[in-house]
């Protein structure tokens, strides 16, 4: 008689487990009134798998409800501690698909003190973005469009936006887009920033490179003129307006510009390197090769900055060369020992700023010419060495 008591009590009981470890909505809300959103999404994860309880609208709009605080929940925490790692970084776009799918199962599905899919959906847009932008950061591009996408549905749902974001969201998405090969909605999107009150100068920027592409002249300077006006005395604008003229080739108005460079352009290495640029296309290397070397204290390790810087120094060599050369035959052989000895110096450095280029593009076949070409004046060793790797590129 006690084996059959103990035998009962002991299927008794592990019927109990098995009915505390069902999951169930009502459990997953429980869990969800306690603000336990961690054990929540556990609960209602299991709900979503069971055949019967996925069918149900309540279900879905549950599960958008204890993604979206557990997204908050996180968001409060990174915010708190920049070291803190997401353990859910999807959950916000969970929450989206969520909302969706309860609206699609019944457009009136409530539960108490949670969100309804309208207005859940209407707040997402902020976590949304800040998902968005971090696969962007990432590189992942197709991921950001995708969550960008959602963002931008989000922020449009209520207008005007509880919480404006100034543009930043439409140039990311717009951004994202562009890094896809999509120019055309990247285009509208950023023209969107703008009219979303963009600050952000880049957005201008994106543009004005876009509308060049086209070679649409009315357009750069509609762009030009709206990013003044929104803001003003920006030194990355006044550079662009430089390379505006330069590529109408209207020189005597980018020459009056570069005349009175405002003081914030030689604080930003990226612009200096843009104002090198155009003094080299004036063929004034030398002011390009001062501005460069201050852009390289600035940013060391620079690719572009030693490209640049290669090819100043090469083209001084050439004219201290040249120079050397024209003393030379007006017999003056003492000042063109001084040139030669400043053009291989040049050359020199050239050699050094095109040597760090090739380690970081080992395949870039212009660099490589050029190499080829300073280790012969040189009459260095590793010419040959050079004249190898180029053969085995050359088709």
């Amino acid at each position: 008689m006690k084996k059959i008591i103990l035998s009962f009590l002991i299927c008794l009981t592990f019927g109990f487990s098995l009915s505390a470890q069902k999951a169930t909505n009502q459990r997953a809300y429980n869990l969800f009134s306690d603000k336990d959103f961690v054990k929540a999404k556990e609960v209602i994860d299991l709900c979503i798998l069971d055949e019967k309880l996925a069918q149900r609208a309540q279900t879905w709009l549950y599960k958008a409800n204890i993604y979206f605080y557990l997204a908050n929940q996180e968001y409060e925490s990174k915010r708190e501690d920049a070291a803190y790692y997401a353990l859910f970084p999807d959950a916000a776009e969970q929450s989206f698909d969520a909302f969706v799918r309860a609206k699609q199962l019944s457009k009136n599905v409530e539960a108490y003190n949670m969100l309804p899919p309208d207005e859940g959906l209407a707040k997402l847009y902020a976590l949304l973005l800040i998902y968005g932008v971090d696969e962007l950061i990432a590189g992942n591009h197709e991921a950001a469009r995708r969550i960008l996408k959602k963002a931008v549905t989000s922020y449009e749902l209520v207008k005007p936006p509880q919480f404006p974001l100034h543009g930043e969201l439409y140039y990311y998405y717009a951004y994202a887009l562009e890094m896809l090969g999509d120019v055309e909605n990247a285009t509208t999107y950023y023209n969107k920033a703008i009219a979303d009150g963009s600050t952000n100068v880049n957005v201008y920027l994106r543009l004005i490179e876009s509308y060049k592409k086209e070679n649409n002249h009315a357009k750069i300077k509609e762009i030009l003129g709206a990013g003044k006006k929104a803001l003003p005395g920006n030194p990355a604008l006044y550079v662009a307006e430089i390379d505006y003229f330069y590529f109408i080739e209207d020189k005597t108005s980018a020459h009056e510009l570069m005349e009175n460079i405002p003081i914030t352009v030689f604080e930003n290495a990226d612009l200096l390197v843009n104002v090198a640029n155009f003094y080299i296309l004036d063929s004034d290397y030398a002011k390009a090769y001062d501005l460069l070397k201050k852009a390289n204290q600035m940013t060391p390790n620079n690719f572009v900055v030693f490209y640049n810087l290669g090819v100043s120094a090469y083209y001084l060599s050439e004219e201290n060369f040249q120079k050397a050369n024209d003393l030379e035959i007006k017999g003056d052989k003492s000042n063109a020992m001084i040139y030669k000895t400043k053009s291989e110096n040049y050359l020199l450095e050239a050699q050094n700023y095109f040597e760090r280029v090739h380690q970081t593009e080992p395949q870039d076949i212009n660099v490589m010419y050029t190499l080829r070409s300073i280790y012969a004046r040189l009459q260095s060793p590793k010419y040959d060495e050079m004249e190898a790797k180029i053969k085995a590129l050359e088709p």
